[in-house]
This record gives structure tokens, sequence and C-alpha cells, in this order.
């Protein structure tokens, strides 16, 4: 690991400490966990945008789905 230097408002940084207390992390864990869990929900949405393009450019027919509906298997009621 490698030790770096942030900024933080008071606000932010009292908001931390009492995560941080809540979690019972000290504050440099909640934040790596607080950072990993950012970056991997930015992976998800451009995971999502890139396939919302891709989708608009290559619309559904309207009888497209209607192929797999035979397939699906749906629970008795």
């Amino acid at each position: 690991m490698e030790t770096i230097q942030i900024v933080l408002d008071k606000k932010l940084l009292h908001a931390t400490d009492q995560a941080a207390r809540r979690t019972n992390q000290n504050r440099s864990a909640l934040v790596r966990d607080a950072l990993r869990e950012h970056l991997r929900r930015l992976e998800i949405r451009g995971r999502e945008e890139r396939d919302r393009e891709g989708y608009s450019r290559q619309p559904h027919g309207p009888d497209e789905s209607l192929i797999w509906e035979a397939e699906a298997a749906w629970p008795a009621e």
C-alpha cells in the first residue's frame, strides 16, 4: 500500500469519522472501501451506457422477443 494525502472539508471529515466508528473501521479502511465501491459503480455505469448506445444504434424489432417467449419458463400461479 502507498500513503497518500487528500484534502477534506471539516464536515466531510466529521461524517467520515462518524461512519468509520459506526462500521468499526478506521478512516483509511472506510475511504478505501468507499472508493472501491465508487469505482465499481462507475464501471457498471460505463457498461450500461455502452449497452444503451449499442441497442439504440440497432433497435429491436417489435416481434424480436417473440422467438424467446416459447422458451421462457414461467412459474405456475
